[in-house]
């Protein structure tokens, strides 16, 4: 049966005035987030907002070129209550160290929020609270179906127009103790400058985008010396030399993938991880120590290389012991930090599955060797001990 022209443009109608409070809803509650259209509880107005490019955050505000006066409202939305929101000026540089910061968080036993100022001096900060070096006249804080926002009136220097602020937000730990904000992704991206006239933020991409090449030579430069070169030149090392034949070969091959992964990984990892702590700051975390670590041991075999007794020596056996334990130390720890590196640079599941398939693979090929070469690397030792027990029944007949 077919419909007529008016049935059907009457059954469309009724269909989309069916779906419009759906679209008006969705419409309302994407408004609502954005800053221009939001209004708070408290009745504040500010005359200018800016949606911040990232953390699901906006920022109101108001400015008196003339008196430096700034009133500002710093909001987070999407934001549980177990974690902290800040909101800083930093007047000397684009970074974290020096900036003058705003932090809120909602008391975990109470409910009831606390807000207090900060200035960070360093890139380990313990976010204690202390004055600014500018004027903060009112600061109060809420949190409110997901929303937290800080509110603030502060002094800055007159005729001041363009400022750098960054914002940034966190866990609560135990004890409503504020816990280390996230190191990738659009945590990295939280800074820009602020025109205070017009209200246009310019985000610094560039650098952005610079610091993630960085991170991913790092990565990338320590995978291949610590986690392949190393694995490689010990297996040469301890294979290869059992066969007559390779004999000097398997020495060159040992020196060369040791020397190359530990002055490569000098160069390219330790590098850029200065290059990364001078502008990101330095952290004492577990992979930082690991690698601070690696470097000592790497230095201490090229010490203990060049204090190689001869093989007739009488303490060549007990430098054995040491260069080769520390060698497999190195190995496991390598293997490890850059797991550790992985999880912090969280570059793609891509690249984890590389790094596992070569080391999965260098790791079976050790074990094939180990048991092709069991008999030969230990057979003598259980046949010293079979003549040792057949030497200790032959005495005992003889008594």
């Amino acid at each position: 049966m077919s419909l007529s022209p008016k049935t059907t443009v009457f059954v469309v109608l009724c269909f989309l005035f069916g779906l419009a409070p759906y679209f008006t809803r969705a419409t309302t509650d994407e408004l609502q987030a954005r800053c221009d259209s939001h209004s708070f509880n408290n009745g504040k107005h500010f005359r200018s907002c800016v949606d911040l490019p990232v953390l699901d955050s906006f920022l109101h505000f108001s400015y008196v070129r003339e008196t430096g006066v700034l009133e500002v409202a710093y909001r987070h939305i999407n934001v549980e209550s177990s974690r902290w929101i800040a909101w800083g000026i930093n007047p000397t540089s684009k970074g974290m160290s020096g900036s003058q910061t705003l932090l809120a968080y909602r008391n975990s036993t109470s409910g009831i929020m606390r807000v207090y100022t900060s200035s960070i001096k360093g890139y380990s900060p313990t976010l204690q609270e202390g004055p600014l070096s500018f004027r903060v006249l009112q600061l109060s804080g809420e949190y409110l179906n997901g929303e937290m926002t800080i509110f603030a009136t502060i002094v800055l220097p007159s005729n001041i127009t363009v400022v750098n602020h960054l914002w940034q937000d966190g866990p609560l730990k135990e004890g409503d103790r504020l816990g280390m904000h996230a190191m990738s992704g659009d945590h990295l991206k939280s800074t820009a400058t602020l025109d205070l006239l017009s209200g246009q933020v310019t985000t610094s991409k560039a650098a952005n985008d610079n610091m993630l090449l960085v991170k991913n030579i790092h990565g990338l430069v320590n995978a291949v010396c610590w986690g392949i070169f190393m694995p490689i030149g010990v297996i040469a090392a301890r294979y290869m030399r059992t066969y007559k034949g390779l004999d000097p070969m398997w020495f060159y091959i040992h020196i060369i993938f040791q020397t190359t992964g530990y002055f490569g990984g000098l160069l390219g990892g330790l590098g850029t991880a200065i290059y990364m702590a001078k502008h990101t700051g330095m952290r004492s975390t577990p992979h930082t120590v690991i690698g601070i670590f690696l470097f000592a041991l790497g230095f201490l075999q090229i010490l203990a290389f060049k204090a190689r007794p001869d093989k007739e020596h009488k303490y060549k056996k007990y430098w054995n012991w040491y260069h080769h334990i520390t060698g497999y130390v190195v190995i496991v720890l390598s293997v490890y930090n850059i797991y550790k590196g992985l999880a912090i640079l969280q570059p793609g599941s891509s690249w984890k599955i590389a790094y596992t398939t070569i080391i999965g693979v260098i790791g079976m090929f050790a074990t094939v060797m180990e048991v092709l070469q069991f008999k030969s690397r230990w057979g003598g030792l259980c046949c010293k001990e079979s003549e040792n027990l057949e030497a200790d029944q032959t005495v005992s007949t003889n008594v």
